[in-house]
């Protein structure tokens, strides 16, 4: 775009010629299905471990995606000799270590391979980490602490592929998949030392650990008579597409780590390789996911606010519509056992509702077609939210009540988001619920009023879960986190259903976030994850959607004119602040152009 397409001023003429550019861009990248696909970033990471597992399955018949792989690699190396979760992040030891060992399996055949391979190792060097010790597990586990969901992983694939040498096994945790065998409904109390999502790795890492590390006769025992029926809960897992979470990362580990333990005829490993031929990009790359196309697709359509008519067809949001009436979850999902009525973030099988999609989806389709056309589908959205919410009136993401790891707590966006969503339910259907129904969805909605007031710190900030910074301390994003929630609560202080007491505690905590985002924009007009973190498109944009007002005019039309030189000089480029399967970054596509788009939105509406 030129500068003059995209100047901005907080005037109600440029803020519309701005709205409908980006408001037909959008449009423009609807699919025919009715939904946005968007793109994740490819991943070092998710490239390593698939290389590895097509090796293990057979490196002869895989030979042209295994060489793929390996040139990107190759192709996306830091200065440095680092990897990073995307070719935008600083690099990593996780990352880094994986690449090596993947590349192991081919060094000592081929000159460049070894090349590459020595550069990381002189990365690792400079952490004084020395790939041919024991130093690798001590390394990673100290990292990951009581968290075994991708040390323990990593560290097999390692030991799979020769590093730090045949030993390896003997300094890795052996994980206890034998408790998989339990009822579903003890694993919360069994204090796993996974999270809720990652029962897959438990069961195949697990075994393969067994397989390949000594242990006393009672344990081998024990192990041993579990795995066929840990193998039986995989299969039932498995979902048609072969990939566990659509996720390449979890896939792959699964795959090699059976295939290594003597599984590789079963449909888990036939299925999940076939998967991951499938996704591997045409640059020999691979996200950490197929898509988000659910998130990015409910994003797209509140980012639209009351401008859907300007932009899209009757037809195109009924087409959209009935896409998420499509994908809503109508059974008992044999992953994480929830009951019918939730979204995951992908419309593909191995997607698991979850507790942002599914409120996302939920004020979605309200803006789509009239009440009555979605009602069934909503309320049953808001009967699994109910489900869902934990005892401390938050909400977590898969599971309710494990919260013994970080993934698995609840947290302030998918609370504030799920807050949204109950009260556009409340406010929607209020005068058609049974009483009964009624008290159900205050309970909830003042649950979450009471979280968020317990969770605000003093600034007035709120922490995102699966979301970050990597360049603030300690990785924590505290500028999206406090614009989310901010911009849900004042989104829920429109309706009139509550108490005007309830109200006053939403608005207070309003304007306490608002104070924080303010004391952190930067000098020149951006928002990053914290104070005096550079900003990026989509931390700028949200901070201005929660603050947008005529109060605050100065400050957001400050944070237009940052995003005016930024997008002219970059374009609408992704950040990596998004986090995944164990804490894995990625960026995505939309999220800078819908975020921009909402917040054009928002302007408008106050000129």
């Amino acid at each position: 775009m030129k500068i003059s397409e995209i100047g901005m001023a907080m005037d109600k003429k440029k803020i519309q010629n701005q709205l409908n550019k980006i408001g037909k861009r959008i449009a423009l990248d609807l699919n025919s299905e009715g939904y946005w696909e968007g793109r994740l970033s490819s991943s070092a990471l998710g490239v390593a471990v698939a290389v590895a597992a097509l090796h293990f399955d057979d490196a002869k018949q895989n030979s042209t995606e295994i060489k793929k792989g390996i040139l990107w690699l190759q192709n996306n190396i830091n200065v440095d000799g680092s990897y990073g979760d995307t070719p935008e992040s600083p690099g990593n030891v996780s990352t880094s270590l994986l690449v090596y060992a993947a590349l192991n399996l081919y060094s000592a055949k081929e000159q460049s391979v070894k090349e590459t391979q020595q550069k990381i190792a002189v990365y690792l060097n400079s952490l004084k980490i020395d790939v041919n010790s024991p130093q690798v597990a001590e390394f990673i586990l100290a990292y990951y602490q009581k968290d075994y969901t991708f040390s323990v992983p990593i560290l097999a694939m390692c030991g799979l592929c020769n590093v730090p040498g045949e030993d390896a096994f003997n300094h890795i945790p052996q994980l206890p998949f034998e408790l998989s065998l339990l009822p579903r409904r003890f694993y919360r109390l069994l204090n796993l030392s996974v999270v809720s999502y990652a029962i897959p790795a438990l069961v195949a890492v697990g075994i393969v650990i067994f397989k390949k590390k000594k242990s006393n006769l009672f344990w081998r025992m024990v192990r041993k008579f579990s795995i066929q029926k840990a193998m039986n809960i995989l299969h039932k897992m498995l979902p048609e597409s072969g990939g566990f979470l659509e996720a390449i990362p979890l896939t792959a580990f699964v795959a090699l780590s059976l295939i290594n333990s003597g599984f590789a005829e079963t449909e888990v490993v036939k299925k999940g390789i076939l998967f991951l031929k499938r996704t591997q990009r045409e640059d020999g790359g691979w996200p950490i996911d197929v898509d988000l196309s659910t998130w990015v697709t409910s994003l797209s359509v509140k980012a639209y606010r009351e401008n859907l008519n300007g932009f899209l067809t009757t037809d195109q949001q009924d087409k959209i519509a009935d896409h998420f009436k499509l994908i809503q979850n109508i059974r008992v999902h044999p992953f994480n056992g929830t009951g019918p009525g939730g979204w995951g973030w992908t419309n593909f099988s191995g997607s698991v509702p979850d507790g942002d999609d599914t409120p996302g989806a939920i004020l979605a389709l309200l803006k789509l077609q009239p009440k009555e056309m979605v009602k069934n589908e909503v309320l049953a959205g808001a009967k699994w939210l109910k489900e869902l919410r934990n005892n401390d009136g938050g909400f977590p993401t898969f599971s309710k009540g494990w919260g013994k790891l970080p993934f698995d707590q609840s947290c302030s966006d998918l609370t504030g988001h799920c807050l949204l969503a109950v009260s556009a339910v409340m406010e929607t259907y209020h005068d058609e619920l049974p009483k009964k129904d009624k008290r159900i969805l205050e309970d909830i909605f003042e649950g979450t009023v009471d979280y968020l007031q317990k969770k605000q710190s003093e600034l007035g900030s709120w922490l995102p879960l699966w979301f970050g910074n990597q360049l603030n301390d300690g990785h924590l994003n505290p500028v999206y986190g406090t614009a989310r929630v901010v911009t849900y609560l004042k989104d829920a202080a429109t309706h009139k259903w509550y108490s005007e007491e309830t109200k006053q505690k939403l608005q207070k905590m309003i304007q306490r976030g608002k104070t924080f985002l303010v004391s952190v924009q930067n000098t020149e007009g951006s928002w990053g994850g914290d104070k005096n973190v550079p900003g990026t498109i989509e931390e700028t944009s949200l901070a201005i959607s929660a603050l947008i007002s005529e109060e605050n005019k100065e400050l957001c039309d400050s944070g237009f004119r940052w995003l005016e030189k930024y997008i002219h000089k970059n374009g609408f480029k992704s950040a990596p602040i998004g986090l995944y399967f164990a804490s894995l970054w990625y960026d995505e596509k939309m999220y800078p152009v819908t975020a921009y788009f909402e917040a054009l939105s928002r302007a408008s509406e106050i000129n």
